[in-house]
């Protein structure tokens, strides 16, 4: 994978988890389609995806400048 692309992956995924755990996106949407007993577990989903995203855009950072 080119560094263009890991940092586009890395800095996409780090914004969607991001909106996921600090706004109430998941919770309203999963309490609208009928799937509200599954908002228990998003903490233990979302903020390690969270720092796995970030720590690839860091990555992908220096990876870049290295080159």
């Amino acid at each position: 994978m080119s560094d263009k692309a890991l940092l586009r992956v890395g800095i996409i995924g780090a914004v969607v988890a991001a909106v996921c755990c600090f706004t109430p996106v998941l919770v309203l949407l999963l309490g609208a389609v009928g799937l509200s007993a599954a908002i228990g577990w998003l903490d233990y989903v979302l903020w390690p995806a969270l720092v796995l995203f970030l720590g690839l855009t860091a990555f992908a950072l220096w990876k870049r400048r290295s080159a």
